[in-house]
């Protein structure tokens, strides 16, 4: 007997040592022995009793602990590597799957695995391990850390993910044992993140399977009506499934092609799916909380039960891509297709890697039935996506490696998303968004393939194409016409984004986009420049605030700055600088700690501190107008310091200051700058008769004046008058005199005034 066998043996011996009963152990003998034997049939023996000293070493590390079912926590480990090994991933994967709570879970650590199993395994282990040891301020800061932490061991090693997706399965599969509110709690989270990774990875056989389970236990009335919805329909449908498979088989053989035709049924959650119709992304909908609460299916269905098509498909299998658009041809002859049914996804595979052909047919009664065909490959990809990399030789040869490679790509931007959000959560939102793609597919001039989810817009396809494309973006063209940038694009359109070097993300943006990199670039980009412009905002303040006691800020005590930066918790002088800019500090008060002592009382020049800010209007997201009063150049105006957003300017007779007052601290002396040329929105409000076609007089004469409208609103005061609000868009007070003059002289108009 060899040592390690001998070791497994000594090992079983303890088991009993442990509080694990005789009956429990002879169940444990037998689903290791079941584990080995379906590891055996492509694993090399020596793995195989690795695999054996695992599952003891596991059973040991875990004895006298139970689930809520009441069973062994080992059962859980040991399903995991099964699930795993029925897709035939290599030993070292299984060995982790047996082990990978035991660093969460028990005193062994990374160390001790690594010493015992290897690396590898111990690398594995640890990258699905839960991050326990640091505290969290809520719950979803905790899960969205766990995630990015997920995400970027997946970018190391693939097989991660595959062991968190079986231990999420099994997890599913006996959810039962827990609480309803979290058993409603972690099928939602499967919804939402596990289900989609699986489909983004090409497991559709293992996401399939997570989404009935989520659906079962986050609606179960809703899973129980559509089962037997589906148990009713399947008599007549499955008959009508089976003469299209009779008939479609004899066609092919008259034909000479070789296929194998299968009949198959829409897993529930997809059913579902398609009868509530796409809802906002990612997928969320309250649950009731209450286990008596009637769950009746949502109201938002785009369609009842009896028009979901493919309920039931007929799935051709053949051996090369040219038989497979034969086969579409011989079935085209023998059943009408619906029009607009048609998809290629072996020409322009999805973004997981999936290819087949659909195509929906009229059947027997004119019953639509939705047909797939494909070769034998891609049925292996379609089940089991990029686990089909461990099917095939070593090193990535055939489908496999596509998949690998695809999957790559996707943690690639993932990592890139990642450097890009300001927090775990925020990564997180934005992973959601990017696992629910509806796929659409364009063109560059060049003729690449560029794929965006659907609702994708114009910005989208700029940072598809690069960061920096994005980030320069001022128009685009869509088949050589120029178009709005937040125009949505359908697959087959080609695109051309137009750049200049010196512009820059619209805040604006974030509104439309569609895309996760897009919404990450973005912000990313948004929240650097506006460090930067509070920082240098910071430093004209505290400049401000110095003057008449030192003629710049090099003068600053070195000991004093380290010393407050110390006290602030701050890394750079930058950072209290931009402090300052945000309205987080205020610079007279840090003005007086950076002081000398015995400069902290002498008062400043009079005339160099009285001097004010000068305003430009252009400061960008560190400077704004409030929108209260509206200020235009030559207005009497004011500064407020608001914390985190930095100089609010009002019109010195803002109702608004009066409030303000109470921190009189934060008011600064402001003043606008010569020369501005910036066009600033202002409210006006009129009173007009009622009549046909005012509207339309009032914004003729406002274009008159070069004067653009950017809002319009109108309420009816009686039968004779409208009261109307207009945001339009002036240079100064002398163009907004002009508009004035300008509807005074009109004879609808009996009102006319600036909003206070």
């Amino acid at each position: 007997m060899s040592a390690p066998l001998r070791e497994v043996r000594n090992e079983l011996q303890q088991l009993r040592k442990l509080a694990v009963d005789d009956d429990w152990l002879d169940d444990l003998r037998l689903r290791i022995d079941d584990l080995c034997t379906i590891a055996g049939e492509y694993l090399e023996q020596e793995h195989i009793e690795h695999l054996r000293e695992a599952c003891y070493f596991a059973a040991e590390a875990h004895a006298g602990v139970y689930r809520k079912s009441g069973e062994p926590y080992i059962f859980h480990p040991l399903a995991v590597a099964r699930i795993l090994a029925n897709v035939r991933f290599d030993h070292e994967t299984l060995l982790a799957a047996l082990l990978h709570d035991v660093i969460e879970d028990t005193p062994y650590d990374k160390e001790h695995i690594s010493a015992r199993f290897g690396p590898e395994v111990a690398e594995l282990v640890d990258g699905v391990s839960k991050l326990t040891q640091i505290h969290f301020n809520s719950k979803l800061e905790a899960q969205a850390e766990n995630f990015r932490k997920m995400f970027l061991a997946m970018a190391k090693d693939l097989r991660i993910i595959m062991i968190k997706l079986a231990d999420r399965l099994h997890n599913m599969r006996t959810l039962g044992a827990m609480r309803p509110d979290s058993r409603r709690r972690i099928a939602r989270e499967t919804l939402e993140i596990y289900a989609p990774i699986a489909g983004r990875l090409g497991m559709n056989h293992l996401r399939q399977e997570l989404e009935d389970l989520g659906l079962s236990h986050l609606y179960p009335f809703r899973f129980r009506v559509l089962q037997e919805a589906v148990r009713r329909m399947s008599g007549n449908r499955h008959e009508i499934v089976s003469q299209m498979e009779a008939r479609i088989d004899a066609r092919l053989q008259e034909e000479g092609i070789n296929a194998r035709v299968v009949g198959r049924s829409k897993h529930l959650w997809g059913i579902y799916q398609k009868m509530r119709g796409k809802l906002p992304l990612p997928f969320r909908e309250p649950a009731s909380g209450s286990p008596n609460e009637p769950d009746r299916l949502s109201p938002r269905k785009s369609k009842p039960f009896r028009d979901v098509y493919d309920v039931y498909a007929v799935r051709i299998i053949v051996d090369t891509v040219d038989t497979c658009y034969r086969v579409l041809g011989v079935t085209h002859n023998l059943y009408k297709p619906i029009m607009g049914r048609f998809k290629d996804y072996i020409a322009i595979p999805k973004a997981n890697g999936y290819q087949s052909l659909h195509t929906v047919l009229f059947g027997p009664g004119g019953v639509p039935i939705e047909l797939q065909i494909r070769t034998e490959d891609m049925h292996i990809m379609a089940e089991v996506g990029v686990a089909a990399h461990w099917r095939y030789k070593a090193g990535g040869e055939g489908e496999g490696g596509h998949a690998q490679q695809r999957a790559r790509e996707w943690l690639r931007k993932l990592l890139d998303m990642q450097r890009r959000a300001g927090n775990p959560v925020e990564f997180l939102e934005s992973v959601k968004i990017d696992l629910f793609p509806d796929e659409i597919y364009v063109f560059t001039p060049r003729g690449e393939i560029i794929e965006l989810p659907r609702g994708a817009t114009a910005v989208d396809f700029a940072y598809a194409i690069h960061s920096d494309v994005g980030n320069t973006c001022v128009g685009a063209r869509i088949d050589r016409r120029l178009v709005p940038l937040r125009t949505p694009l359908v697959t087959g359109q080609t695109v051309e984004a137009i750049i200049t070097p010196t512009a820059r993300p619209n805040p604006s943006w974030l509104n439309f986009v569609a895309t996760a990199k897009a919404r990450a670039s973005i912000r990313h980009y948004l929240k650097h420049l506006k460090r930067e412009e509070a920082a240098l905002l910071g430093k004209r303040l505290l400049e401000k605030a110095l003057v008449g006691r030192i003629n710049g800020l090099n003068e600053l005590p070195l000991d004093r700055v380290k010393a407050l930066l110390r006290e602030f918790n701050l890394s750079s002088f930058e950072e209290l600088l931009a402090d300052i800019g945000l309205g987080s500090r205020v610079a007279a008060l840090v003005a007086k700690r950076l002081l000398p002592s015995g400069d902290r009382d002498e008062p400043p020049s009079p005339d160099a501190s009285a001097q004010p800010l000068l305003i430009k209007g252009t400061e960008g997201a560190v400077v704004s107008f409030g929108k209260c009063c509206r200020p235009l150049p030559d207005d009497a105006i004011i500064g407020f310091l608001h914390a985190g957003r930095g100089i609010v300017i009002h019109r010195d007779n803002c109702k608004n200051v009066t409030n303000y007052k109470k921190n009189a601290e934060k008011w600064i002396e402001v003043e606008w700058e010569q020369n501005i040329a910036t066009d600033f929105p202002v409210e006006l409000r009129l009173e007009v008769s009622n009549k046909r076609g005012v509207l339309a007089t009032v914004a003729a004469a406002i274009s008159a004046t070069d004067t653009n409208i950017e809002t319009i609103n109108t309420s009816e005061r009686d039968g004779t008058l409208i009261t109307v609000s207009l945001l339009v868009n002036v240079g100064d007070r002398k163009q907004l005199a002009r508009v004035l003059r300008r509807l005074r002289t009109l004879p609808e108009v009996s009102k006319v005034a600036r909003r206070a």
